[in-house]
C-alpha cells in the first residue's frame, strides 16, 4: 500500500526520498524493521491476552526432562508471526505482483488450518485437535492452488538465454561491457515453461514436461498432470516436517528463519538479470518482489524467537508450524528451487524421516518378532537427542548450526556443477 502512495508521490509530486521505495532492497529493510517492531511489541500484549484466556498448551507426558513445567505455556502464538509477516509485506509490496498474492494467501489459508487445529485442542479439549485428513486435504487444496497458478497464470514466466552471437567471449568483454550487456544476453520475450532448477548439473534446468516425452509431443500440453501433485507433495512434506521440528523452545522458529534468508537471497538473484546472468541461472521476473515477503518473515520469525527461546513463554502452536513450512515450501516452488529443498530443509527432512523410519521398523519387527523394536530412543530426532541426557538449548543451537551449514551449502550449489 505505502509504495503505491510514495509511487504517486514520487512521479507527480517529486518528494523528497519516495523514489527509495522503487529499491527492493529498501523496501526489504522497512520489511524487516517493521515485522520486528510488531512481533515485539505486540508479541508480550497477546501473550498476556492467552494467558488470561487460558489458551494453555497441554503437554503430554513422554518422559522427557523439564517437560512439566511447559504445561500451561500460551499457545497458538503463531498468530504474533503470521501477523508480523502480513501486515509489512501488505505495506511494503507490489499487491499486484502475482507471486505476492498468492504466497500471502498460502501463508493465510495454512495458518487458518493451524488455527483450526489450535482451536480444537485448546477450547474443545481434544487433545487429537484437527483431524489429520482435514489438515491433508487443506494442504492438498492449497497445493492445486499454487500449482495451478503457476502453471497456467500469464505473469508466472521465464526469459531464457540466447546463444551469444559474438565471437568474443564474456571474459574479453571489459567490466563496463559485462554490465551492459546483461540484458542482450535473454531473449527479450519472455515464455511460459515447467522448468526447474537441478543441482550440481553444469546445464541445470529440468523440465517437468520431460517426462511425458514418451507420449508425444502433444503430452508435453499436460505437464500440469506431472507439475500439480509434486507440489502438492512439497507442500505437504515441508509443513509437516515443520510442524514436527516444533518440539523444542526456538527450533522450529528459528530453523524456518535460516531458512527464509536463504530463500530471500535465491529470490533477489533470479529476479535480478545481473546476478542471473553472472550466476548463469533462470532469470524469473518479478520474483525479486518476494524478497520483501522473504524479509517479513524472517523479521517475524526473529521476532518471535525473542519469547519463544527457552525458556518458552509461548508456543507457536500449528497456527505458526504449518504456515512456516507450506510457505517455505511455495516460495521455493515459485523461484524454481524445489528440488533444493532435501538440503536447505535438512533438518525438517531428517525430523520426518526419523518419524517414519521409526514406525515403520516397529511395525515390521513387531510382525517379525511379535516385540517392536526401535532405531531411535524417540522420534521425532530432537526427542532422540533429549533421551541421550542433551539439554534443550544445547540441542536447538546446534541443530541451528547445522542448518546454517546446509543453508551455505545450498547457496554455494549455484556455482558447484
Amino acid at each position: 500500500m505505502l509504495y503505491y502512495l510514495f509511487d504517486y508521490l514520487d512521479k507527480y509530486y517529486d518528494f523528497p526520498g519516495a523514489g527509495m521505495f522503487q529499491y527492493i532492497s529498501f523496501r526489504a529493510a522497512l520489511a524487516v524493521i517493521t515485522s520486528l517492531t510488531i512481533s515485539l511489541l505486540f508479541g508480550k500484549s497477546l501473550i498476556n491476552y492467552l494467558r488470561k484466556k487460558q489458551v494453555g498448551e497441554t503437554v503430554r507426558d513422554l518422559g522427557l526432562e523439564g517437560q512439566s513445567e511447559k504445561h500451561g505455556t500460551p499457545t497458538m502464538g503463531g498468530l504474533i508471526i503470521l501477523g508480523a509477516i502480513v501486515i509489512p509485506t501488505l505495506l511494503f509490496a507490489k499487491l499486484n505482483n502475482i507471486y505476492i498474492i498468492l504466497i500471502l494467501a498460502t501463508t493465510v489459508w495454512l495458518g487458518f488450518i493451524g488455527f483450526l487445529d489450535d482451536y480444537i485442542k485448546v477450547f474443545r479439549k481434544d487433545k487429537k485437535g484437527l483431524a489429520g485428513k482435514f489438515k491433508i486435504l487443506g494442504q492438498v487444496i492449497i497445493g492445486i492452488i499454487v500449482g495451478s497458478t503457476l502453471y497456467f497464470h500469464d505473469g508466472v514466466v521465464i526469459r531464457e538465454k540466447i546463444a551469444q552471437t559474438s565471437s568474443r567471449s564474456a571474459t574479453t568483454l571489459s567490466e563496463f561491457e559485462q554490465l551492459t550487456d546483461h540484458g542482450k544476453k535473454f531473449a527479450r520475450q519472455t515464455k511460459k515453461s515447467t522448468k526447474t532448477t537441478i543441482p550440481f548439473f553444469k546445464n541445470n534446468e529440468f523440465d517437468y514436461a520431460f517426462l511425458l516425452r514418451p507420449f508425444g509431443e502433444k503430452a508435453k500440453n499436460y505437464a500440469w498432470l506431472i507439475f500439480i501433485p509434486i507440489v502438492i507433495l512439497i507442500i505437504t512434506a515441508v509443513s509437516n516436517g515443520a510442524n514436527l521440528t516444533d518440539g523444542l523452545d526456538g527450533l522450529a522458529t528459528g530453523t524456518s528463519a535460516i531458512i527464509a534468508v536463504t530463500i530471500g537471497i535465491l529470490a533477489w538473484v533470479s529476479g535480478n538479470i545481473v546476478f542471473a546472468d553472472y550466476l548463469n541461472i533462470m532469470y524469473l521476473p518479478d520474483t525479486g518482489e518476494l524478497t520483501i515477503f522473504v524479509s517479513a518473515f524472517v523479521g517475524a520469525c526473529t521476532g518471535f524467537l525473542w519469547y519463544n527461546t527457552f525458556p518458552a513463554q509461548v508456543f507457536m502452536g500449528d497456527t505458526g508450524s504449518l504456515a512456516l513450512g507450506g510457505v517455505i515450501a511455495v516460495l521455493a516452488i515459485m523461484i524454481r528451487k524445489e528440488l533444493l529443498l532435501p538440503i536447505l530443509c535438512g533438518i525438517f527432512f531428517a525430523e520426518n524421516l526419523s518419524v517414519v523410519l521409526q514406525v515403520a521398523y516397529f511395525k515390521r519387527t513387531k510382525r517379525k518378532y511379535g516385540e517392536g523394536r526401535r532405531i531411535f530412543r524417540m522420534s521425532p530426532l530432537h526427542h532422540h537427542f533429549q533421551k541421550l541426557g542433551y539439554s534443550e538449548p544445547k540441542i536447538v543451537q546446534r541443530f541451528f548450526i547445522v542448518g546454517i551449514m546446509l543453508a551455505v551449502f545450498t547457496i554455494i550449489t549455484l556455482k558447484i556443477r
